[in-house]
């Protein structure tokens, strides 16, 4: 998976908001699972990954809805951060 920046977390936690929250921990481990697998397949053959990018969590998360930012870090936007923290955390490639 290429390197993080703020601009990814926005939009996978964006991602993360438009789903019901039960749902939101399994979908950031996708989002994680498309950025590496995008990632990897970028690395072997030069070229982005036809359905999941480039590697960047920005790119794994096109084509998924995204709830529009808040105007301020409120108690959802922040539980979805936290899920998602979580789950880059606990995924394998760290």
């Amino acid at each position: 998976m290429r390197p993080m920046f703020p601009g990814d977390m926005d939009h996978a936690v964006r991602a993360l908001l438009a789903v019901p929250e039960p749902d939101q921990a399994g979908l950031a481990a996708l989002i994680l699972i498309r950025a590496d697998t995008a990632d990897r397949y970028r690395k072997r053959l030069h070229r982005a990954h036809p359905q999941h990018g480039t590697g960047s969590v920005i790119s794994a998360t096109g084509g998924m809805d995204k709830a529009a930012l808040p105007d301020s870090c409120d108690r959802s936007y922040c539980a979805a951060m936290a899920v998602f923290i979580r789950a880059y955390l606990d995924h394998k490639f760290l």
